[in-house]
């Protein structure tokens, strides 16, 4: 499929790995690039030293494009750029921050820059900064989300008309039907988070890849509005916040109840009751692990025959 975000990329498949921390290693992104996909290495969890290790695996391990997701709230993320730019890294999503500090920097050096967003607002203030393209997200995606609480159904054709720049829908897509519902609504291409957990490639534990097997409707919700709003598997973790935050406490109380490597001791060492466990709402619609390759081809055939039957 040629299409904006598959030229940009220059990749067979507008279909974009998202780089989840914990998850998304060298291992899945240069499997999900060996499927004609692009993956991501998410740099959110990792030292410089570390991500430096795994752009240079990934670069040994395909020969396609991949990129590098980076928060941008990031403490080091000054050397994390001068990694970025040293490997020659063709690609960027950044998230979680104001495009404007780094996306010339780093284009400057040749490298396509796409940023995160969760409204039509910022949208235009990335679009504005130079990037090039854009990921729309919306209130169903695991992880970091949107204050805002906008759906992916409502935030896509509003992006859309707000920006001239390619739009990537990213929130509650797992499959080609719904990969083909927010292309009707304006997308150019899509990035999918946590279908790609459920893969042996990912780095994150089998505790927590079968937690999201066995996940149904209602057992995801947004929590910690007051620090950075996340999506979050229900567990002992996440009723121990629910009370917190009904007991009306305030910021600082919430970071002392969160602590530090609270999402490493749930998604990565597989602690289901303790950790932090960040996925998106369309858990519900994933019932096994299996490779990255089959899921990238799963969600491409399956596109292609709704959009054939016109579903």
């Amino acid at each position: 499929m040629n299409n904006r975000i598959s030229t940009l990329f220059n990749i067979n498949y507008p279909i974009i790995q998202a780089g989840m921390i914990w998850a998304s290693g060298w291992k899945l992104a240069s499997a999900v690039s060996n499927a004609g996909a692009l993956g991501l290495i998410g740099a959110g969890s990792m030292y410089p030293d570390v991500l430096r290790e795994h752009i240079i695996k990934c670069k040994a391990t395909t020969d396609k494009p991949f990129g590098v997701n980076l928060p941008l709230l990031y403490p080091d993320i000054d050397k994390h750029i001068q990694t970025i730019i040293e490997q020659k890294v063709p690609i960027v999503f950044t998230s979680a921050g104001n495009p404007k500090t780094w996306t010339n920097i780093l284009k400057q050096n040749g490298i396509i820059v796409v940023h995160v967003v969760s409204s039509s607002l910022f949208a235009q203030k990335a679009e504005a900064a130079g990037v090039d393209a854009i990921v729309a997200e919306g209130f169903e995606a695991g992880g970091h989300n949107g204050r805002e609480e906008t759906t992916t159904l409502v935030l896509i054709p509003a992006v859309r008309e707000a920006v001239k720049i390619p739009v990537i829908a990213a929130g509650g897509i797992a499959t080609g039907r719904q990969m083909l519902a927010v292309i009707v609504l304006g997308a150019d291409g899509v990035q999918i988070g946590s279908r790609f957990v459920c893969t042996p490639e990912a780095s994150s534990h089998l505790s927590f890849k079968e937690a999201i097997v066995n996940a149904k409707e209602g057992d995801t919700m947004l929590s910690l509005k007051k620090i950075v709003p996340v999506r979050l598997l229900k567990n002992h973790f996440f009723d121990e916040v629910k009370q917190a935050e009904l007991r009306g406490d305030d910021e600082e109380q919430l970071k002392n109840l969160l602590g530090r490597g609270r999402a490493k001791k749930g998604m990565f060492e597989g602690d289901l009751n303790e950790g932090e466990l960040e996925i998106g709402q369309v858990s519900a619609l994933i019932k096994e692990i299996k490779p990255a390759a089959e899921v990238v081809k799963e969600i491409w055939n399956d596109f292609k025959m709704c959009k054939c039957a016109n579903l």
